[in-house]
C-alpha cells in the first residue's frame, strides 16, 4: 500500500528523479515553458513552485538555497532577476499545465507546463475579451469619454433642435394658412350651391 505517499516517483531512483527535475526546473526558467509528459509535468509543479516563492526574497540565503535545487548559477540569476519581478504580486500558482494531443510512439499523455506570467497568447485573447464584453456593455474607456461629453451633447442636442424648429415653424403656420382659405372656398361653394 502506498497511504500517504504523495511522491510520484516516475520510475527512477531517488538521484535520477532530483536530477531530471532540476534539468527540467532549469530548462522551464530558462524557455519559460516546455512539452512533456503529464505525469512530469505534475511533478515538476510541486518542485518548482516552491522555487519560484523562495526567489520573491533576494537574499543571499535565499539564492544558495535556490542553488541547492537548480545547481546552475546562470538559471539562478535568471530566477532572481527577471521572473521574480514577474511574479513578484503573484501569491502563488506560477506555473499552468495545458494537455496536449498523446504522443505518437507510446500513447503517453502530453501536457505543456508554462510560466503562466510569460505567457503572451492567453493575455492578449482575455485582454480582447474583455475589450469586448466592455464595448458590448458600452463601458469601455470610449463609453466613458461618451458619457463624460454627454451633457456637451445634450446641450448642442437642445440648442439644434431650437435652430431646427425657427425654420420649420414658419413653414408649419404658412401650410394651414394656405390650407385654411382652400377649405373656406370648399366651404363656400357648398354653402353657395345649397
Amino acid at each position: 500500500m502506498r497511504h500517504g505517499k504523495k511522491v510520484n516517483h516516475l520510475g527512477r531512483t531517488d538521484s535520477h528523479r532530483k536530477a531530471m527535475l532540476a534539468n527540467m526546473a532549469s530548462s522551464l526558467i530558462l524557455h519559460k515553458r516546455i512539452t512533456t509528459t503529464l505525469a512530469k509535468a505534475k511533478a515538476l509543479r510541486t518542485y518548482v513552485e516552491p522555487i519560484i516563492t523562495k526567489s520573491k526574497n533576494d537574499t543571499t540565503h535565499s539564492r544558495r538555497t535556490v542553488f541547492t535545487y537548480l545547481q546552475d548559477k546562470e538559471v539562478v540569476s535568471i530566477l532572481f532577476r527577471e521572473v521574480a519581478e514577474k511574479v513578484a504580486n503573484r501569491p502563488g500558482g506560477y506555473t499552468r499545465i495545458i494537455k496536449l494531443n498523446n504522443r505518437m510512439g507510446d500513447n503517453a499523455e502530453m501536457a505543456l507546463i508554462e510560466l503562466v506570467d510569460y505567457n503572451e497568447v492567453y493575455g492578449k485573447d482575455a485582454a480582447a475579451k474583455e475589450e469586448k464584453k466592455t464595448t458590448r456593455r458600452g463601458r469601455s474607456k470610449a463609453g466613458a469619454a461618451k458619457k463624460a461629453d454627454a451633457p456637451k451633447a445634450e446641450a448642442k442636442e437642445e440648442a439644434a433642435p431650437v435652430a431646427e424648429e425657427a425654420p420649420e415653424a414658419p413653414v408649419a403656420e404658412e401650410a394651414p394658412a394656405a390650407e385654411t382659405p382652400a377649405s373656406e372656398t370648399e366651404e363656400n361653394k357648398e354653402g353657395k350651391g345649397e
